[in-house]
């Protein structure tokens, strides 16, 4: 059993008097600085000068300054820019005002565990992930609750890394719902293999192919598409609420007994071993080496598959559909 930390495991106090950088004010360095800051912590947040993100961290009362200097001034530094500039941000902004004593943060454990930062041995090294989006870790603050977190520690250079975490998390809120430890090795690799083969990649698949065969059979592709990806939400909030079995008994009988008897049929033991092999591909660092060479080249593949979706008729028909439900907005 994983072990769990709860708000009597976590003191604020050991916080106190140091200066917090949050790197990056997007979504979840917006929700993580400002629950920081309410929960009455030094937060200091970089962001670069006319951005849209720079301009929200100005009306939320905050000055952004470069990484550099908040680097230079804070006592912990979390890194939450986007995985594949984080490197870059680490190197010319964050090493160089790097001194002992201090901390590196993390959400997410990419760029440690594939090696893209390596931080020097004075540091402490740890990671806070909130297992939800940044607004979400807003919101449950401000109604008294919290959204559980992941906490690992790559490097204990203080001999206190651990207690910071914890305290790091407690300021965000994650120690209200729970916080559950790991290593940066199990974040990231289940994190990728959870998005490729089951959160997007399976997702998106499995809704473009049902929606594929739908219209190929001849069924208007309006009806394709409230029944392959509009209706999805409806399923994945209640799996969400109430578990596998919660959803089934919360749906029709009819509904209950096509998954019982058909879902094996779509997810057979081929599908299985492929996803055991993409597993392995994330675990030996294939993935992260070809994602990291990718960027480096341009984007190319990206690209141009990304503007294939773009044009795939189940997000023409969607557009249409979607502009027609005012609740969606």
């Amino acid at each position: 059993m994983a072990k769990m930390y709860y708000d009597k495991d976590a003191d604020l106090e050991v916080l106190k008097g140091k200066k917090i950088a949050i790197i990056g004010y997007g979504i979840q360095g917006r929700g993580q600085a400002l629950n920081l800051r309410d929960s009455g912590l030094d937060v200091i947040v970089s962001e670069l000068e006319g951005t849209e993100n720079y301009n929200t961290a100005k009306a939320d009362g905050f000055n952004p300054v470069l990484a550099a200097e908040a680097a230079k001034q804070a006592d912990i530094i979390q890194i939450l820019t986007q995985d594949h500039v984080q490197a870059k941000v680490y190197k010319e902004a964050i090493k160089p005002n790097l001194k002992k004593d201090k901390a590196i943060v993390f959400s997410h454990g990419f760029n440690i565990h594939f090696k893209q930062i390596k931080p020097p041995k004075k540091v402490d090294v740890f990671m806070v992930a909130p297992k939800g989006p940044g607004a979400l870790v807003r919101q449950m603050y401000e109604e008294g609750k919290g959204v559980p977190c992941l906490v690992a520690v790559f490097q204990d250079a203080s001999g206190n890394a651990l207690k910071l975490a914890l305290a790091y998390a407690k300021g965000i809120g994650g120690t209200r719902a729970g916080v559950i430890e790991t290593t940066f090795e199990e974040e990231t690799e289940t994190d990728l293999f959870g998005e490729q083969v089951v959160l997007c990649g399976g997702t998106t698949e499995l809704i473009k192919a049902g929606f594929e065969t739908l219209v190929d059979a001849g069924y208007q592709p309006e009806i394709a598409y409230f029944e392959c990806l509009h209706e999805l939400k409806l399923i994945t909030d209640l799996i969400y609420k109430t578990g596998i079995q919660g959803m089934r008994k919360r749906v029709s009988d009819t509904a209950e007994y096509g998954d019982l008897t058909r879902g094996k049929r779509i997810i057979t033991e081929r599908t299985r071993k492929e996803m055991k092999k993409i597993l392995k591909q994330v675990q030996s660092g294939k993935f992260a080496r070809e994602w990291i060479k990718e960027n480096e080249n341009g984007r190319p593949e990206f690209t141009k598959l990304r503007k294939a979706d773009d044009e795939h008729p189940v997000e023409v028909i969607g557009k249409k559909l979607r502009g027609m439900m005012d609740w969606i907005k």
